[in-house]
């Protein structure tokens, strides 16, 4: 498992790189060094911890992202979702590096590295209270699934998807593009979109859910979603 592991994040990594310098055209770009770098440090300590404290949950995360019993819905918003965020990813450096329309000062991007740290954590504390926190929407019956409450899930529903909010707030701000940051919203609907879907199926389908929902009134945002 631990070499598959390590395969899949470095080819996930290289697309990543790929999306980034062949649309800058450039490999000298420090903001998208430090933006790799901390991924390939979070990536590396998150496996390291779920493999030795949560094996079961690291083996669904990196189960295929298309499963039976997953909802055919979310198997679109998968797809549409990897598509927009490819080209979120590659339409960044063609702003800030290629073209140079933005310019974003250093404090700024220092407060997007701000954010990918706070996304870093919130997921950290996600899959430390979550062993079901899987990548696709589905019931895991066969590992006994049930409704987590306590943890970042007693303030919000959907913690890892706030620390996406985070993750889609810092990317920008920290490769230094403006007009990414505009298109942040559109991954930020598209998240909002599936957590409501996901809490339909949730309701219908898992015990309890519905009057943790009750009682838990925030999805992402406390005080405000």
């Amino acid at each position: 498992m631990v070499l598959r592991l390590t395969i899949r994040t470095a080819l996930f990594l290289a697309v990543m790189a790929a999306l980034l310098f062949i649309p800058a055209g450039t490999a000298r770009w420090p903001a998208a060094w430090v933006f790799l770098l901390g991924m390939i440090a979070w990536s590396t300590a998150m496996s390291a911890w779920l493999v030795k404290h949560d094996p079961g949950l690291l083996a669904e995360r990196m189960a295929p992202l298309y499963q039976q019993g997953q909802k055919g819905w979310d198997k679109v918003l998968i797809h549409c979702a990897a598509i927009l965020w490819g080209a979120w990813l590659a339409f960044m450096p063609l702003d800030a590096v290629r073209f140079g329309w933005s310019h974003v000062p250093v404090w700024v991007q220092g407060l997007g590295a701000l954010c990918l740290l706070i996304m870093a954590y919130l997921v950290y504390l996600t899959f430390r209270e979550n062993s079901f926190a899987a990548p696709v929407v589905r019931i895991q019956r066969e590992r006994g699934h049930k409704v987590v409450t306590t943890g970042p899930y007693r303030h919000v529903r959907h913690p890892m998807y706030a620390g996406a909010i985070f993750f889609f707030l810092g990317v920008p701000l920290l490769l230094g593009s403006w007009y990414g940051l505009v298109l942040a919203p559109l991954m930020m609907a598209m998240l909002a979109l599936r957590a409501v879907m996901e809490e339909r199926m949730l309701i219908a389908e898992l015990e309890g859910y519905a009057d943790y929902a009750a009682r838990v009134r925030y999805r992402l945002i406390p005080l405000i979603w």
